[in-house]
């Protein structure tokens, strides 16, 4: 429950990075029992500041003060002496580990063969119990749902006793069942007296789990408002510096257009050696947008890497502009114009450590336009990446920029800078604005119509429902790798949607009524 008392205060906290001020004389305070929403563009400075409080940045000007007492806050190990734990959006467990090796790792001076780890699993378990964070102690962290990956990140900041959590974008990778768990959490955990600060740039979320919102915008403060006095055009305004205009939807019927992506009766086996997707069939018509709909983990990214050639297809055919590319290798489908714009921009989508000029060159290196006498020209590629960037809206200080240096936004404009170059025919795009803020989803929602209207066939799998009925044409729903049904956006109702989203068909939800 919230007191008067402020329980931290940041006085003139300044960041100074090569050519940019991430955080400009930011003045904050957080109250004991209260959730604080850092709202704001990637970019803005939320995460800059967050990691000062936590330690892992010093800042060149600014106090911090921790219940009206100046502190020194050198590194995690001090933060943590004072309550204050942070969830990264990118978790820092060691996946070869077990979630108990995890949590204790850096508690102990000794030896892990002189470590109780029955005294440590069984206040691993109590703390899961107490705030419904049950997970198996024993179970190997690269084994265990990102959601239960984040439970282990939170029980280990828990485990420290701390009393302040950072939560750093938390619900970027949890279906919406997950972040419902979450956020139930983070109630219990406010009721404690204990307080939560949840960095996002997720608008509905920040609305339904603050009690105080600060806007964050070019590394400073622009805005402090109560939840029950923020209205969603405001802080929309605030973080942005502009009204959002939202882009028309081209309603036409397809019905003459011709076909550009078959899938027939496709079956592919998981990671796991079962089925991921199961004798699913639908095609895709010029200028039109087929939409996924479904929760996370149902086939989806199999599908995706399926048609892009990265995933063996077990039975069943995928036809391009009336040609099988059934199990044709990655390269023959990226030069056959298809795009690729995957769920993990990390992981899958840059090479972090190249430049954007690399990044974006990454799949043309077989191009025939950029080979002088069997070398590359630099001249040639740097200046088609000087053009993408303008055409994209990537903001970076020069194409030999490298790409961990960007904002997320910018980030993912790389790599959708890309795939639209490449795939002249079919672009399939798997949580296109994952982790974006809504300056950066508007662009890609933009980007998205754009390239219908020119006429690709485009495969929109999202786990965001309004995305999904915001930009589809039809929409499938999928469930353990079944569409179990397709239905057109005129004719979609929110309800049978969600329903066959948790596999409950219409004849189901019937018998149960």
């Amino acid at each position: 429950m919230k007191d008067n008392s402020d329980f931290i205060t940041l006085k003139n906290i300044t960041k100074y990075f090569p050519g940019t001020i991430a955080n400009d004389h930011i003045n904050f305070t957080l109250g004991r029992g209260e959730v604080l929403a850092l709202f704001g563009e990637n970019g803005a400075g939320k995460t800059t500041l967050m990691s000062i409080l936590y330690g892992l940045y010093q800042p060149d000007e600014g106090e911090i003060f921790i219940e009206g007492k100046r502190v020194k806050i050198r590194s995690p190990h001090d933060a943590m002496k004072y309550g204050v734990g942070m969830i990264h959006q990118h978790f820092t467990l060691v996946p070869v580990h077990t979630v108990v090796e995890n949590i204790i790792l850096g508690t102990e001076s000794a030896y892990l063969s002189n470590i109780n780890i029955k005294k440590r699993v069984k206040k691993i378990k109590e703390i899961g119990k107490k705030y419904g964070l049950e997970v198996d102690p024993f179970a190997f962290v690269g084994q265990l749902p990102v959601g239960m990956q984040q439970r282990v990140e939170i029980i280990k900041a828990l485990y420290r006793n701390a009393q302040i959590l950072i939560m750093d974008e938390p619900t970027s990778v949890l279906t919406s069942q997950e972040t419902e768990k979450l956020f139930h959490f983070i109630h219990d955990f406010k009721a404690k007296g204990h307080s939560v600060i949840f960095i996002s740039h997720k608008l509905n979320e920040v609305m339904e789990i603050a009690d105080r919102i600060n806007v964050l915008r070019d590394g400073k403060i622009v805005g402090d408002v109560s939840r029950n006095e923020a209205t969603e055009s405001q802080l929309t305004k605030m973080m942005i510096g502009r009204d959002l205009m939202i882009p028309e939807r081209n309603s036409t019927i397809f019905t003459n257009h011709k076909e550009m992506l078959k899938i027939e009766n496709l079956t592919i086996v998981g990671d796991r050696k079962s089925k991921a997707v199961d004798d699913l069939s639908f095609n895709i018509k010029e200028g039109e947008i087929f939409g996924i709909a479904g929760v996370s983990g149902n086939g989806q990214e199999e599908l995706a890497q399926a048609i892009c050639g990265l995933r063996k297809v077990k039975s069943g055919h995928i036809i391009l502009s009336d040609k099988e590319i059934t199990n044709k290798n990655a390269l023959s489908i990226i030069q056959q114009g298809v795009g690729y714009i995957p769920a993990d921009r990390h992981k899958e989508g840059l090479v972090l450590d190249m430049s954007i000029e690399e990044n974006l060159f990454l799949k043309n290196h077989s191009d025939s336009s950029f080979i002088n006498y069997g070398f590359l020209n630099q001249n040639k590629i740097q200046q088609k990446a000087k053009t993408l960037m303008k055409n994209f809206e990537i903001k970076a200080t020069s194409p030999t920029s490298k790409a961990m240096t960007l904002s997320g936004g910018n980030q993912q404009k790389v790599a959708v800078a890309r795939e639209v170059n490449i795939g002249s025919k079919v672009l399939v795009a798997v949580q296109p604005t994952r982790g974006l803020d809504l300056g950066a989803i508007d662009y890609v929602h933009k980007t998205l119509l754009k390239e219908k209207k020119e006429g690709k066939a485009i495969l929109l799998i999202s786990t965001e429902f309004s995305e999904i009925m915001g930009l589809s044409d039809r929409i499938g729903v999928i469930y353990r790798g079944k569409l179990l049904k397709i239905i057109s956006r005129e004719d979609a109702k929110v309800d049978e949607i969600g329903l066959l989203m948790a596999g409950i068909t219409e004849g189901q939800a019937n018998e149960k009524k």
